[in-house]
């Protein structure tokens, strides 16, 4: 049975995450010497493929989605086709820059949604979870041959497992709203199940619990709040580790911010996490993480700020900041 808003919630999770998942795709794609042109190859063709997600799923949108998630920086920001552009330039790997042009003349609404339009959305879940299957295994091949030094990357380690830990997220949204009851993962239970940021067994974990549709997905808030700043926390460390040791004052703030959000990773764990004072807590930290992340992506699109950072990754990032806002504001 589908959740209410089926082709709502559906839609709004790939505008958010396809981008995400081909920008994944771009920097595997990006970080692999020429000798490595075989697994080049494979990641410009998930790149590609979920381009072809995020198009239809912006052509299918317009009129549908909601003006909140048009208007709240997760699907582009002001600065995502300045980056596109840089970041093609700079790596040679193709974009296409005209599905954030069509993003960007989107209507929100309430489009009348008709038997044949619902098809066509489970048909776009349903590409999309076969595309999502086969990105996590290419994910989990490269981090097992990494860590096995078979195989050089200019990614880290960490960064490999936090991209899987993002699409497997993703691949249980999109399940949960097909229907499927089965032992998938559910990212955010795992975490709330488990009370820490490491998961172990993931992919034969049962999703369980009580959903709360006013989420995009499983979960409640708690299990929300934990798995995101755990992601927030990782990009400060990547942040300060991609940052060139000139950037002194950028360096300690990213710092900065990666210790906080440890701290509020430390009280969710200790089951605090739905106490109103670390909710609100977490709120006002994402606002100024989110503002740090803004002012980063300027100066690096302006070529302001001196890293090893591309473009798109900044606005990434960004975007990955103002999607967890509105989930805060939300479910606040």
């Amino acid at each position: 049975m589908k959740m209410g808003n089926y082709e709502l919630l559906s839609l709004e999770n790939h505008l958010f995450f396809a981008r995400i998942m081909k920008e994944h795709a771009l920097f595997l794609e990006a970080g692999f010497p020429g000798k490595n042109a075989d697994y080049i190859r494979r990641a410009d063709w998930f790149k590609a493929e979920f381009e072809g997600i995020l198009a239809q799923a912006a052509e299918l949108g317009n009129g549908i989605v909601s003006g909140k998630v048009l208007c709240s920086g997760e699907l582009f920001t002001d600065y995502t086709l300045d980056a596109e552009e840089q970041t093609a330039y700079l790596t040679g790997i193709s974009i296409r820059t005209g599905i954030t042009r069509l993003e960007r003349q989107m209507q929100d609404g309430c489009g009348r949604i008709s038997c044949g339009f619902t098809r066509q959305v489970e048909r776009l879940n349903e590409r999309a979870l076969r595309l999502l299957d086969g990105l996590i295994a290419f994910k989990e091949e490269i981090l097992r041959e990494v860590t096995a030094c078979n195989l050089y990357t200019a990614n880290y380690p960490l960064l490999i497992k936090h991209i899987i830990r993002e699409a497997r997220l993703y691949r249980c949204l999109i399940r949960k709203l097909q229907g499927y009851e089965d032992n998938v993962c559910c990212e955010l239970q795992a975490y709330e199940r488990n009370g820490c940021c490491e998961i172990q067994s993931q992919e034969r974990r049962d999703c369980g619990g009580a959903q709360d549709e006013n989420y995009d997905g499983c979960g409640d808030i708690c299990a929300v709040e934990i798995f995101w700043n755990q992601i927030m926390m990782e990009h400060a460390l990547f942040i300060r580790g991609l940052l060139d040791p000139s950037e002194k004052a950028l360096i300690e703030t990213a710092d900065g911010f990666a210790k906080e959000y440890r701290e509020l990773l430390a009280e969710a764990k200790r089951k605090d996490c739905m106490a109103e004072n670390l909710s609100e807590r977490t709120r006002q930290e994402i606002i100024k993480y989110r503002d740090f992340k803004a002012a980063g992506t300027k100066g690096i699109t302006e070529c302001r700020i001196s890293s090893l950072i591309l473009p798109l990754l900044a606005d990434h990032v960004l975007r990955e900041a103002n999607h967890y806002l509105r989930l805060l504001d939300k479910n606040g």
